[in-house]
């Protein structure tokens, strides 16, 4: 199956590398994935 790539937008580019240096953002991001993760096995567990 072949890909096509789609459009980028220049501005969310931009945006999105100064997120990624962003230690606070980083730092809430890695927490809420931690936060999701935790859920997802604390119901699987349940089950």
């Amino acid at each position: 199956m072949i890909r096509i790539a789609k459009h980028t937008d220049p501005k969310k580019i931009a945006e999105l590398k100064e997120k990624i240096n962003d230690k606070k953002y980083i730092n809430v991001a890695i927490k809420s994935i931690a936060n999701t993760l935790t859920k997802e096995i604390f119901h699987l567990n349940e089950e």
